[in-house]
């Protein structure tokens, strides 16, 4: 699969689409989820074309990686849910949920989440 830039997180990056932000720099925008699963849900993209965490830890530079994974654990504390915990979670591909074919990352937290996996 190749990335669609046409995908809905490309259209909010070039500002085709509006998002709640909760952060934002040259390399990463934080944004609530419009169909929140926890009380604090929120979606870190980086602003570079990559389809999945497989795509990105693959092809980004290292130091753009690394950022973006220490303005993820910045953004939950901003947030006030690293006190009590949360879950950050990457969905990859099709078996793992991936419903937009642009890298994200979901910070969840705010309550108990329950168990980690459940099968329908």
């Amino acid at each position: 699969m190749s990335y669609d830039p046409n995908n809905i997180f490309a259209k909010i990056l070039r500002g085709e689409l509006p998002s709640d932000t909760v952060f934002e720099d040259d390399e990463v925008l934080a944004f609530r989820d419009i169909n929140p699963q926890a009380p604090i849900h929120v979606l870190v993209i980086p602003k570079g074309e990559y389809l999945s965490l497989d795509d990105f830890t693959r092809d980004a530079p290292a130091d753009v990686v690394g950022r973006f994974f220490q303005k993820a654990g910045e953004i939950a504390r901003q947030l006030g849910v690293d006190g009590d915990g949360y879950r950050a979670i990457a969905n990859i591909g099709s078996h793992g949920g991936q419903e937009v074919p642009h890298f994200h990352l979901h910070i969840c937290g705010g309550d108990w989440l329950g168990r980690m996996i459940a099968r329908e």
